[in-house]
């Protein structure tokens, strides 16, 4: 009876073509709602994951990368005391209004929000090691000299190699690059000293944030625990692996914000709609062969073989869509990287769609076999 299942795929084919095309649109739809998803709350995190440090220390309770607060530079001292911190540096981190110039009589125009990051600009710097290049950092070192993210030149009104504003402070865009947008705003790079300058008050002393990478071999989340541990020696900090702060950030825009209830009420919705797609389609296939099950019952094959077959095709029916989703899937991810949506996908999002989609095949299959099973062999074949 198994064969029975592939051969009918294969002689009915166009029977199942609908079934197969629901199976992949709702593939679709799950993988490209994942990849919004890691794509724009990934963004929270870009500060982290771009950043080749292995750990980050900031004012107690920060929720997220954008909500840092300053420490004292004393701070500095108890990393580097510490006999597995191979290097430290500072990460200074602030709003700024940005202005640009709009027209040739010096006029500027309105006012855009911007993160703006004071990042070292040494060769080993920690900082946007996967966003900056050597050349770049040397740019930086130029008294007012900023980055952005190519992506970003539209909405903040300018040009590479032209000057605006920050808090009222001249600046020049010396380079524009890839991978720097963020959620909540525009993030804008300058050298930590240019940092200094465009901060107000005490954000001209200590860090917003110190990084530090570990020494080869030294575990992270030790060395974490034991400078986590209190002393009166320094001012309040507190100390995170690169990961967990990531996922620190991550998870608070997903979690504690209403975008990200918005969006996961999304991802719950494309869910249930795909279920409801694949379900419907698949107890169509099993209503149009309604009749040659019932010849089969009637010749004497059991209605739980006849089960089987329907499992059997449901689960090849959720195999080829999902083929056709991962296809379809490649060609709009590499359309959405080509206009710069934000959008990421990952192995283990990968493996969670692939199995929604199985789960969703085999429920509908089991659905459309319970159908059959009910129905009365006699009247079937009228």
């Amino acid at each position: 009876m198994i064969a029975l299942a592939r051969k009918t795929l294969v002689h009915e084919w166009r029977r199942f073509v609908p079934s197969i095309f629901a199976v992949g649109f709702s593939g679709v739809l799950l993988a490209m709602q994942a990849a919004l998803v890691l794509g724009i709350f990934g963004s929270a995190a870009v500060y982290v994951t771009a950043s080749s440090a292995d750990l980050w220390v900031g004012y107690p309770g920060t929720q997220s990368v954008n909500f840092g607060r300053n420490i004292g530079s004393d701070v500095e001292m108890r990393l580097r005391m510490d006999p597995d911190v191979a290097a430290v540096e500072p990460y200074i981190w602030l709003d700024g209004d940005w202005r640009a110039r709009s027209s040739a009589d010096g006029a500027t125009g309105g006012g855009v929000s911007i993160y703006l990051s004071g990042v070292g600009t040494a060769d080993s710097s920690m900082m946007f090691t996967k966003v900056l290049s050597s050349w770049q950092r040397q740019r930086l070192r130029e008294p007012g000299a900023v980055i952005v993210d190519r992506a970003d030149l539209g909405t903040l009104g300018t040009q590479e190699g032209g000057t605006a504003w920050i808090n009222n402070h001249a600046v020049q865009i010396v380079a524009a690059v890839e991978g720097l947008r963020g959620l909540g705003g525009v993030n804008v790079l300058s050298s930590v000293a240019t940092a200094r300058e465009i901060a107000d008050g005490d954000a001209r002393q200590g860090s917003t944030y110190f990084v530090a990478k570990l020494r080869n071999g030294a575990n992270a989340e030790q060395v974490q625990q034991r400078l986590s541990q209190p002393t009166s020696s320094f001012g309040p900090y507190e100390v995170w692996t690169a990961d967990a702060f990531a996922r620190r950030s991550q998870r608070y825009w997903m979690l504690d914000t209403g975008a990200g209830a918005g969006v996961l009420f999304m991802a719950i919705i494309v869910c249930l709609v795909g279920s409801i797609v694949t379900s419907q389609s698949l107890k169509a296939v099993v209503a149009g062969s309604a009749r040659e099950y019932a010849v089969l019952n009637a010749l004497g094959v059991s209605r739980g073989s006849l089960g089987r077959v329907v499992v059997e095709q449901a689960c090849w029916i959720g195999g080829l869509g999902f083929v056709l989703a991962a296809l379809a899937s490649a060609v709009l991810l590499s359309i959405a990287a080509a206009y710069r949506v934000p959008v990421s996908l990952n192995v283990p999002a990968v493996l969670a769609c692939g199995v929604l989609v199985a789960v969703l095949s085999l429920l509908s299959g089991l659905g459309a076999m319970r159908s059959l099973l009910r129905a009365d062999p006699a009247t079937l074949l009228r």
